[in-house]
């Protein structure tokens, strides 16, 4: 689906785009890109829910409300029969992706998730583990002594079978070092989902943006996403969301709406090599992510059973499976559930 040659556009023109662009006009680019990719004319979601396995986190984001140090009182791991019991309610009401994602505690090493992935695998043959973010990831490889590449191939035998783009925040340093010190960088993000590629596991790539980030920054992410898929990733699909800055040391303010629309617009610009953009109804709201389905977005994501580190800012929207369905129905679109990897189950009728 890649363009090549002058029909890409380049990082002057994208930030010329960003700053100055006219909202509406980069709707209607956006859109129409978005049609010529999928002229079925059809919005999917997946049903998952988020399993937040542990709060407690060494790396003490500025931005993340989620995060407990070990000794805080209301800090945890979840037990692992907790665990199942969260993934058989997510398999009652016909789940079909798992989204394991925590902090980067000190204390879980590999064995911890080998045997955790094995069972989850041989009670719930049918569900995604779609789970790790990089970060994690690189952190599971420094607290057993492995290397990324032995990390990643034994997560796959015990039952990993894709891997989300979380922690990416801003892929530019000079942001990272700001708001998150103690996190990997950006080369370490991509490296660990270029080795996920190359042992056949996919990935999706996201973005937090509005926190201290200049326009510069997140076209330089947009392009380092971009980059890394024509090195060889396996990025599914692209997420923009919003900082979202409620119990969080960092603080300040959220990015509006319009600002939302141009960056998601951009990205379906932008990406050319990823098929599909997703719509951040978690932290936009149902209107907002309506509106971005005619922005360039195809997908809206999961229904999140449950949804913890977003909550903990004080973002809260809800979204049935039924109100998301019609969501997509009043905006124009067909709507079908589908897998993490993008096969539809099922479609439903207006």
């Amino acid at each position: 689906m890649k363009t090549t040659g002058a029909d890409r556009i380049e990082r002057a023109a994208a930030l010329e785009l960003l700053i100055n662009g006219d909202l509406l006009a980069l709707g209607k680019s956006a859109g129409e890109i978005r049609r010529q990719l999928h002229p079925d004319n059809m919005v999917t979601f997946v049903v998952d829910r988020n399993v937040n396995y542990t709060n407690i986190c060494e790396s003490k984001c500025s931005f993340c409300a989620f995060y407990r140090t070990k000794d805080a009182a209301d800090a945890y791991i979840l037990d692992s029969e907790k665990i199942y019991e969260k993934i058989a309610e997510l398999v009652a009401q016909d789940g079909t992706q798992l989204l394991m994602q925590g902090g980067l505690n000190p204390d879980l090493k590999i064995d911890f998730f080998e045997e955790l992935f094995r069972e989850i695998k041989k009670r719930f043959p049918t569900v995604q583990n779609h789970s790790l973010s990089p970060a994690e990831v690189t952190c599971i490889a420094a607290n057993s002594g492995l290397t990324l590449d032995e990390t990643l191939l034994r997560l796959k035998n015990a039952g990993l079978d894709s891997i989300p783009g979380g922690g990416a925040e801003i892929l530019v340093d000079e942001v990272r070092s700001s708001i998150s010190p103690k996190k990997i960088g950006w080369k370490q993000w991509g490296e660990v989902m270029l080795k996920a590629a190359r042992l056949g596991m996919p990935t999706t790539a996201t973005m937090m943006f509005g926190s201290s980030e200049k326009p510069e920054d997140i076209v330089e992410h947009l392009f380092r996403v971009r980059e890394i898929q024509d090195m060889g990733g396996s990025f599914t699909a692209f997420i923009p969301w919003t900082y979202q800055p409620g119990n969080t040391e960092l603080g300040g303010t959220t990015a509006t709406g319009v600002d939302y629309l141009k960056v998601l617009a951009l990205s379906r610009i932008v990406l050319d090599n990823i098929l599909n953009i997703q719509a951040s109804w978690v932290t936009q709201g149902a209107k907002m992510a309506s509106v971005a389905l005619c922005f360039g977005a195809n997908d809206l994501g999961g229904t999140m059973l449950e949804e913890n580190v977003v909550a903990a800012a004080g973002c809260s929207f809800c979204m049935s499976q039924q109100e998301m369905i019609t969501l997509i129905h009043g905006a124009g679109f067909r709507a079908a559930q589908r897998t993490t990897t993008y096969s539809i189950i099922r479609e439903f009728p207006v």
